[in-house]
Formats: C-alpha cells, sequence, structure tokens
C-alpha cells in the first residue's frame, strides 16, 4: 500500500477476486487477508453469460466479448491497486456451457491468472463459508441463487452440511421455461422434491445469497419505509416474504417501488428469484430470510485463514480495526471493554454473551468519532456506526451500538437520535445502551481517553452505591461534572452515587 496511505490498516498486500459468473462478472478487492475484511474497491458487470446456455448449449459470443471487456479492465485495476494476488473464480455458465473451456482459455490470457472452475458442490461450500464469515454462529440453510444455478446448504456455526447444486437460477429458469412463470413454478418444485436441505430448514433461518435476492431486499426495504439501508443481515420474516414475493411476481417489476434501484439488465430475473424463494419458504418452512451480501468471495478468503483466525469474533475484530484507524489511543478501548466488565458485573443486571460481545464492541467504538467538532461528534459518530460494513451484527445489534456510542457524546437524550433507528432495538437494548453510554461518560471524563487510567479508577456497586475509587493522585478530578455524570448513571440503575478518594 502507499506508504503515507494513514487510513488503510497493516495487514499484508491488499488481494483481489474476479467472480465470473453467470448474470455477472465482478471485481473486488480488499483491504487484506483478515477476519472481517474490507472492501477497497468493488465493480460489476452485468454480462448475462449464462443467457440460453441451457438451450443452445453454448455462451453468446455477445456476452463473451461484454465479459473479456470487463476482465481486461479489471486487470488494469488490479496492476493500479498493486495487487498481485489475483483469484479468478468461474461458476455455473462455464460449467455447463460447450465452448465454456475455450472461453475460460481467453480469460486466463487477459487477465494474466489461471481461472479456477468451480464445481456446484465447491460453490455451495464457498457460500456457506461467506456466511458464516459474516453471520455470528449461523443455524439453518444457505441458499446461495445466480444467474444459472442454486446452490443449497446446511449450515451451523462452522459446520457445514452436504451441498447441492440445481439448474435455478433466474437465467436458467427464464430459458427452460420460455419466459413462463407458470412452467418455472413446476421446474422449481420437481427439483425441490425430497431434497434433504430442504427438509433441514424448517424452523430454522433461510440465508439467501446471491444479487436477485438483495435486489428483492431491496425493494422490500422500500416497501416497508425501513430506517437503514444495510444490506447484510437483514431480516425479513417468513410471511412476510412470502406475501412480498408473490407480488413481485404478479406485478410489473417496473411498477415496484424503487425499482430504479434495480438495474434494467436484472428486472426480468426479480420475478423468478420471487418465484424461488417463495417455493423455498413454503416447502421448508423457515422462521425467517436473512440477507448475506457475503458470500462464494468471502468464503473464498474465509477458507485461507488459520483455525485461530476463524474463530475470531468478526464484529470485534471489525470493531478492533476502527479503534485502531480511528481512536486517539486504541488501547483505552481495549481497557474499557474491562472497565465496564467490573462494573457490570458489581451490578444485579444480568448479561448474556450477546449482550457482552456488543457491549465490547460499542466499548472500542466508543471514540472513532473524536476528530469532529464537538457538537457532532455524537451525530457522526451515530452515522459511521449504523451504516458501517460490519460483519456479525444484526440490524437490532446495529442500533445498539451506534445509541451507546451517541450517547456517550451527546447524553441521554433522545432528542438528537433517530426515532426510527430507536425502532429497530428492544427495550432491553434500548436500556443497556443508555447504561452504558452513561459509564462512557464517565470513563472519558477521568480518563481523557488516554491509557492507564480505568484500570485504576475502578465503578462498582455495592450496598446500594455506586462508587467510583479514585486515587489520591487523580482526587483533583472529584469536581461537580464528574458527579453528575455519576449521578445520571446512578440513577437509571438505581443506585447512590459516591465517589471514594483515596
Amino acid at each position: 500500500m502507499p506508504e503515507n496511505a494513514q487510513g488503510r490498516l497493516k495487514v499484508g498486500a491488499p488481494v483481489a477476486i474476479i467472480d465470473i459468473g453467470s448474470n455477472s462478472v465482478r471485481l473486488v478487492a480488499y483491504e487484506g487477508q483478515t477476519r472481517s475484511p474490507t472492501p477497497i474497491f468493488n465493480e460489476k458487470v452485468l454480462c448475462g453469460l449464462g443467457r440460453n446456455v441451457l438451450t443452445t448449449g453454448k455462451l453468446a459470443q455477445d456476452a463473451m466479448d461484454k465479459a473479456l471487456a470487463a476482465l481486461a479492465r479489471f486487470r488494469v485495476l488490479c496492476d493500479t491497486m498493486r495487487i498481485s494476488e489475483v483469484r479468478v473464480l468461474a461458476t455455473a455458465a462455464a460449467r455447463d456451457a460447450g465452448n465454456g473451456a475455450e472461453f475460460l482459455a481467453r480469460c486466463e490470457q487477459v487477465t494474466g491468472q489461471p481461472v479456477e472452475l468451480i464445481s456446484g458442490k465447491r460453490e455451495a461450500k464457498l457460500s456457506a463459508m461467506g456466511v458464516v464469515s459474516g453471520i455470528w454462529k449461523p443455524d439453518g440453510v444457505v441458499g446461495d441463487l445466480g444467474g444459472g444455478s442454486l446452490e443449497l446448504i446446511e449450515v451451523k456455526g462452522h459446520k457445514l452440511g452436504s451441498g447441492v447444486t440445481l439448474p435455478l437460477g433466474g437465467l436458467a429458469l427464464q430459458d427452460r421455461s420460455g419466459g413462463s412463470i407458470k412452467k418455472a413454478l413446476k421446474l422449481v418444485r420437481d427439483a425441490f422434491e425430497g431434497l434433504p436441505q430442504i427438509e433441514a430448514c424448517k424452523g430454522r433461518a433461510f440465508y439467501a445469497v446471491g444479487g436477485t435476492w438483495r435486489a428483492l431486499a431491496r425493494l422490500h426495504m422500500s416497501q416497508r419505509g425501513y430506517p437503514l439501508h444495510v444490506m447484510h443481515n437483514y431480516v425479513i420474516p417468513a410471511r412476510d416474504a412470502v406475501d412480498f414475493a408473490r407480488l413481485v411476481e404478479r406485478v410489473d417489476a417496473d411498477m415496484l417501488d424503487s425499482i430504479e434501484s434495480v438495474s434494467a439488465a436484472r428486472r426480468p430475473l426479480l420475478a423468478y428469484g420471487a418465484l424461488v424463494l417463495e417455493q423455498i419458504i413454503r416447502l421448508a418452512k423457515p422462521s425467517e430470510v436473512v440477507i448475506s451480501a457475503m458470500g462464494v468471495r468471502e468464503g473464498l478468503l474465509f477458507e485461507q485463514l488459520d483455525d485461530e483466525s476463524k474463530a475470531q469474533d468478526p464484529l470485534l475484530a471489525m470493531a478492533r480495526e476502527l479503534n485502531v484507524l480511528r481512536s486517539r489511543s486504541p488501547q483505552h478501548g481495549e481497557e474499557l471493554c474491562a472497565w465496564t466488565d467490573r462494573f457490570l458485573a458489581s451490578t444485579s443486571l444480568d448479561e448474556t454473551a450477546e449482550d457482552k460481545r456488543l457491549r465490547h464492541a460499542a466499548c472500542l467504538l466508543a471514540d472513532i468519532g473524536w476528530r469532529a467538532h464537538p457538537d457532532y461528534r455524537g451525530e457522526q459518530s451515530f452515522n459511521i456506526i449504523a451504516h458501517a460494513g460490519f460483519a456479525g451484527v444484526d440490524h437490532p445489534g446495529r442500533a445498539y451500538l451506534a445509541l451507546a456510542v451517541a450517547y456517550r457524546h451527546m447524553g441521554l437524550s433522545d432528542e438528537k437520535v433517530s426515532p426510527r433507528l430507536r425502532e429497530l432495538a428492544t427495550a432491553r437494548m434500548l436500556d443497556r445502551a443508555r447504561i452504558l453510554g452513561a459509564a462512557m461518560r464517565v470513563a472519558y471524563i477521568i480518563s481523557a481517553a488516554m491509557p492507564g487510567v480505568l484500570p485504576r479508577t475502578p465503578l462498582h456497586c455495592a450496598h446500594g452505591l455506586l462508587e467510583l475509587n479514585l486515587p489520591e493522585e487523580f482526587a483533583a478530578l472529584a469536581s461537580d461534572r464528574l458527579f453528575n455524570r455519576l449521578k445520571s448513571l446512578a440513577r437509571i440503575i438505581g443506585r447512590t452515587p459516591h465517589i471514594q478518594v483515596g
């Protein structure tokens, strides 16, 4: 990386993946090989390589020309970004076409890199690993819908079941059905009959991967006026997903609200993607549909990590990265985690493992807005956290993180935070966000965001008191301002504030 790029992490050389899919050809370059990799460049071209492959047996010349032109541009871009490690993958269209091998040979010439033609089962496995990399402790079935195929595979934590690939991608269904939704429905039902992956999904989550399903989710967000426009980990209740899928199948795509957010080339495939999703829900009976923005590419990166890195929490990994990049003292964020550990343990408040990981993430993110004007630090921190490219956190969790850090800067009033985003958090989460925000307001006024202070100034509850201990050298900190902040925290946890000096 350029030596003066102070906003980049020192995580080794950047890496890139080029994905030659049935509908799109995409380049994603990542900052480095990490547990929670951050894209530094992302571009796709809708080439439609899989169009009519199942009826003609070949890739169309115009689609190949468009793909090769995109690959030539991607090679220049990778050279410009000084990326030497470039992985090139090809999926269903190249697998199924009679001229696929010839096309891939040309792809290798253009990119200067070998092309890995992955099997359907490997594609399913990589998609599942992408979900594992981006969703904390997933439990259900992953479905990756591309232009040519649909892959289904069971996942529970880091354990993967056996995968299956089916010719049910949007382009493939459009081709095989002759453009008839009714005929496509029969093809889908026949393909799903007796599948163990369908049976395994009952009462569990269905993780939807792929551009067409992301486009459907974007439209669903618009239809319901959803306040957070972050696709990853967007959850749709199963019943709601069925109703929306039926709407998309029934109406002209151009009549849907916010259809302009979907490219014209993808719009004809929406009805087929909705049909497949509807049948999965009707037959598999999942509890909910969870959209994953991470799939094959992220799965490939995850596969290359060592076991210790794979076991890391992706949310905490990225929170630590932002702490390093943006905080006045990254060590202070780590100390704040331990300081609030001791405080919470002394209260009567119960805390689950999920509560604790979210609290730690909030502590690591608490100082990322310090460079903003003091009047806007809370607002800026709130927006950064709510819209960051986090993995391993759902939308209510995002709301909690953003609110806790906003309270830390702006006080405990809700007047300056988004009322719509607050709706995403549960009452319990809102309460915990206020408590943590109030505690952080105490921590920062005694430490000035510098390390070494919090370990020596414990905060704890005992005998009805909320007591802050200050050693003699910090006695001058015992001001009215500090006491008022301690009093605000004491009020919301039902204690009497006290500062103990010496």
